[in-house]
C-alpha cells in the first residue's frame, strides 16, 4: 500500500508537465481515476490504472482535482484524473416548459449546462433518479429526455 498523503502540484503546471511526459513517455505514470464528487474527501483507498494500491490522506488545506501529483519520484509518478461526468440532456415543448424545467433543476441544486435550446443535467451515479424526479414533467409532454450527452 502506498500512503499518499500531500498534493505535489498540478500536472499542466510547466515544470511538472515536462516532468511527467518523460515518465508517460515511459510507461511510468500511474492514474487514479475518481468521481469529482470525491474530491473533497481526504481520506480514502484507491486503486491505480496499474493496480498499486493508494491510501490518501490529505490534510484539511489540500483538495483533491483533475490533475493532481500525488506521487512524483524519478522512476514513477501518480496522478488523479477526474472520470468523465455523464450527463442528461432534455428538450422542451415551449419557454413556460424551459422555465419549469429550470426553477426545478435549480430548486434541487443540480449541476447543470446548456446546450443552445437544451438543458444538461449532470447525471452522478443515479441518472435514473433524475429522470424520476422529472417524470410528472416527461409525462404531460411538456420535457422530454433527448439522450446521454458527455
Amino acid at each position: 500500500m502506498i500512503a499518499l498523503d500531500t498534493i505535489i502540484g498540478n500536472s499542466k503546471d510547466i515544470d511538472l508537465a515536462d516532468r511527467l511526459h518523460k515518465l508517460d513517455h515511459d510507461g511510468r505514470v500511474e492514474w487514479i481515476l475518481m468521481k469529482t464528487a470525491d474530491f473533497g474527501r481526504r481520506r480514502l483507498l484507491s486503486v491505480t490504472d496499474r493496480g498499486s494500491q493508494c491510501a490518501i490522506t490529505l490534510p484539511r488545506a489540500e483538495r483533491l482535482f483533475d490533475g493532481a501529483v500525488l506521487m512524483l519520484t524519478e522512476d514513477r509518478a501518480i496522478v488523479v484524473r477526474a472520470e468523465p461526468e455523464r450527463w442528461l440532456e432534455f428538450g422542451v415543448r415551449d419557454a413556460a416548459a424551459a422555465l419549469e424545467l429550470g426553477y426545478f433543476a435549480g430548486n434541487m441544486h443540480w449541476t447543470v449546462r446548456f446546450d443552445g435550446p437544451r438543458l444538461c443535467i449532470a447525471a452522478g451515479a443515479e441518472p435514473r433518479t433524475i429522470v424520476d424526479r422529472l417524470q410528472h414533467l416527461i409525462d404531460r409532454g411538456s420535457v422530454h429526455l433527448v439522450d446521454d450527452a458527455t
